[in-house]
């Protein structure tokens, strides 16, 4: 899949992937939402803001609050691809989201997840 064709995925039709993937792994939504928050800055009237103005993942990044930063600790491989060798920025920070919801479907501890 081409980034252009990610970029232009919208957000409201992938969140609930991320929820559904760590669900299935006995976490919560609940936490989605936190590592969102924690990534993105944005709060929970934000990011449901977001989601309803079915916008895609590109003006998601674009109209974030602040990226935290520490964001630049994310590493590891999402996709086959290591993290932390993404040029790209905004696909740096769509695979920075897949990675940490990766990490809280595999049982890793919230504070483990937040680089702080």
């Amino acid at each position: 899949m081409g980034s252009e064709r990610i970029y232009g995925m919208a957000f409201s039709a992938i969140y609930p992937m991320y929820v559904q993937k760590a669900e299935r792994k006995g976490r919560a939504k609940a936490e989605v939402d936190s590592i969102i928050y924690w990534l993105t800055g944005y709060d929970e009237n934000g990011l449901q803001a977001q989601i309803a103005k079915d916008i895609n993942l590109e003006m998601f990044f674009d109209e974030a609050p602040r990226i935290n930063p520490n964001a630049e600790k994310i590493k590891g491989v999402v996709c086959g691809v290591r993290v932390e060798e993404i040029t790209d920025p905004l696909m740096k920070k769509i695979r920075w989201l897949d990675k940490l919801v990766d990490e809280l479907a595999k049982g890793k501890a919230l504070h483990k997840i937040y680089r702080d």
